[in-house]
């Protein structure tokens, strides 16, 4: 009985762990961030593509993270091994609810390399439609 309830409270604490957004409930809250709201139709794109809005999306091969999936070989840091950490962040904490660290690591890697640093960049660089409707 005991391993049940612990069974169901790991169960339930996951699930409040994880979150899945959407286009506008992300981009308003980029918005709260301080990004630009001109770019903001370009990171719900990259978003919907690489992580479907989830916040606690690893890659099948766990080297990249959260919602924007950040790669652990140049900007954070993973739990076993080493790593650039070019955000000086751990990856774990890209996989939080709070996508703060998220949001910031990714303007971070936007300012170095461009939207062209995610490989999805080619499928939102084109004619994207208005993120005024979410304001």
């Amino acid at each position: 009985m005991r391993a049940l309830l612990v069974i169901c409270v790991l169960a339930f604490t996951s699930s409040v762990l994880a979150r899945t957004m959407d286009r506008c409930s992300l981009a308003r809250e980029m918005s709260k961030l301080g990004v630009p709201r001109d770019q903001l139709n370009k990171w719900t794109c990259i978003a919907e593509i690489v992580s479907s809005y989830r916040t606690d999306v690893k890659d099948p091969t766990g080297k990249d993270y959260g919602i924007f999936q950040i790669n652990d070989s140049y900007w954070c840091k993973p739990a076993n091994g080493n790593s650039a950490n070019g955000c000086g962040v751990n990856c774990n904490d890209l996989l939080s609810d709070d996508i703060t660290k998220s949001v910031r690591c990714a303007q971070k890697i936007k300012a170095k390399q461009g939207f062209s640093a995610w490989a999805v960049w080619n499928r939102c660089s084109g004619n994207l439609p208005s993120i005024n409707d979410c304001f």
